[in-house]
């Protein structure tokens, strides 16, 4: 039964049906070793747990392999950084332009009246009057979302003031965690009584700070606003109090994690999407973060569309700092973190200090050479070295001699091992050695046993260089060598 239970254990099946590997299954198994002891360990001070207290069916060797699977979360950890922050600017413009774009069309809508058609960026769209407001008594009154559809298409109706409302979210959520490097979970508890002032004790300067209260690590922290956070906040801050007669409404927020509902506060990242405000959580901030990465366009390696999450913001912040020059036990408080062992972890090692070292011998290496060797090539070396490449093209292939060097095999190409013989000219080839087999046979006949010396090698090389183009798949890829079966013998 156990081991049945630890079979199932290395895979579960996920909600499209695929069978994956689980990564968590030595955790699950140690927390159950765990359980087991702790049952031994009580025994010893209160009988009632002798009757329970049993070997436990996880053993040491269980556990082997951990390290190894901590060494392979970091690696994937470190992978998705390195190939997510050089996408990052792709990322940042276009949650900007979708910003912009649907402000631009919601203003042109709310500046046509109901039921008319307006043309915007050379899309012709019909502004819509819902049936609600169709009411005599409510006409007057207008509509609280603009509601539109294109002329030209046979699409359904779309609520640009929605539209327009996750866009702005959508930037405003990527803007404020690549930034500071908070937890989705952080970023949902941030109010406007976070931002706090602090006066610098030498030169009286006083600098915004952001306070990050107590999430995962229960440790409160303080972040100092950089000018493009303090744009970004500025402008959340202006539209909560544009829309709320110049007040940002005080909400409480449902914690999905201990399951309660918080005191209202000014929360920062609140939007009304129909008739009540609400904070958004963090699968609202992923499903926004999603939508625009649909509008990047972004593919990564495999061809899929590139994912962000928003724990990849916090480690590429975290990469950035530290490779900025920022110390590692200053980006661990910054992050909240309680180890250095957790912010280096998150660092996805460029090699910088590698390519730096290795360039750093590059250039002692050429102050040592002369200074004539770094001069311009003149138009006679320039013609040589196109010259070379043009001479290293033979009926058979080409010539895979380095420029510079003579031919050592007098141009007698079958016999040099350098020839990089083309699978297009294997007929040719096969031409070639029939052709040496007869002349052999001529000169055995006719007594010149010195060609016939001669011609034997180069029929040698000639079978040589077919026998490797039949061993070589036309295609490129690997070709599996028949080992044999081992015999075995008394």
């Amino acid at each position: 039964m156990v081991d049945g239970w630890k079979e199932r254990l290395t895979t579960y099946t996920d909600k499209s049906g695929q069978v994956r590997e689980r990564r968590s299954r030595i955790d699950v198994m140690m927390r159950v070793r765990g359980f087991y002891l702790d049952i031994q360990e009580w025994a010893h001070d209160d009988p009632f747990w002798a009757q329970w207290a049993v070997p436990s069916p996880i053993t040491r060797g269980d556990g082997a392999g951990n390290h190894k699977i901590i060494a392979q979360v970091h690696s994937r950890m470190h992978q998705r950084v390195r190939e997510r922050l050089p996408h990052l600017p792709v990322l940042l413009e276009t949650a900007e332009r979708v910003r912009r774009e649907t402000a631009a069309l919601l203003e042109a809508a709310r500046a046509t009246p109901f039921e008319e058609v307006f043309e915007h960026e050379g899309t012709r769209y019909l502004r819509i009057l819902p049936k609600v407001n169709q009411i005599p008594s409510r006409l007057d009154h207008g509509s609280q979302h603009v509601y539109i559809k294109e002329v030209d298409s046979t699409g359904r109706r779309i609520n640009q003031s929605i539209v327009e409302d996750d866009a702005f979210w959508a930037w405003a959520a990527i803007e404020t965690l690549r930034h500071t490097g908070v937890r989705a979970e952080e970023l949902t508890e941030l109010t406007h009584l976070a931002l706090v002032s602090y006066k610098l004790p030498d030169t009286s300067e006083v600098v915004p700070l952001l306070q990050i209260v107590p999430s995962k690590s229960n440790e409160e922290r303080l972040l100092l606003v950089s000018p493009e956070l303090a744009s970004v906040l500025a402008t959340i801050v202006k539209r909560l109090r544009d829309a709320n007669d110049g007040k940002i409404p005080l909400v409480a927020r449902y914690d999905h994690h201990e399951r309660i509902t918080g005191p209202q506060l000014p929360h920062l990242f609140q939007r009304r999407p129909y008739w009540q405000a609400q904070v958004l959580n963090e699968t609202s901030i992923k499903r926004l973060l999603d939508r625009t990465l649909v509008a990047t366009g972004l593919r990564d390696a495999a061809g899929e569309p590139l994912r962000y999450t928003p724990h990849d913001f916090r480690r590429m912040f975290a990469t950035e700092a530290v490779t900025g020059g920022l110390p590692v036990h200053i980006a661990a408080r910054i992050l909240g973190h309680k180890t250095l062992t957790t912010t280096q972890a998150y660092l996805a090692v460029f090699q910088d200090d590698l390519v730096r070292t290795y360039r750093g011998f590059l250039d002692r290496r050429r102050a040592d050479r002369p200074q004539e060797e770094y001069r311009e090539p003149t138009e006679q070396e320039w013609r040589d070295f196109q010259q070379h490449f043009e001479l290293r093209k033979v009926s058979l292939g080409i010539c895979g001699r380095p420029y510079g060097t003579p031919c050592k095999h007098e141009h007698a190409c079958i016999r040099c091992p350098v020839l990089q013989v083309d699978p297009r000219q294997r007929p040719r080839l096969i031409e070639i050695i029939q052709n040496l087999r007869e002349r052999i046979r001529e000169a055995r006949g006719n007594g010149w046993l010195g060609e016939v010396e001669g011609l034997q090698v180069s029929l040698d090389a000639a079978t040589a260089k077919l026998n490797s183009l039949s061993r070589a798949p036309a295609d490129g890829r690997p070709q599996l060598v028949d080992l044999g079966m081992p015999l075995f013998t008394d």
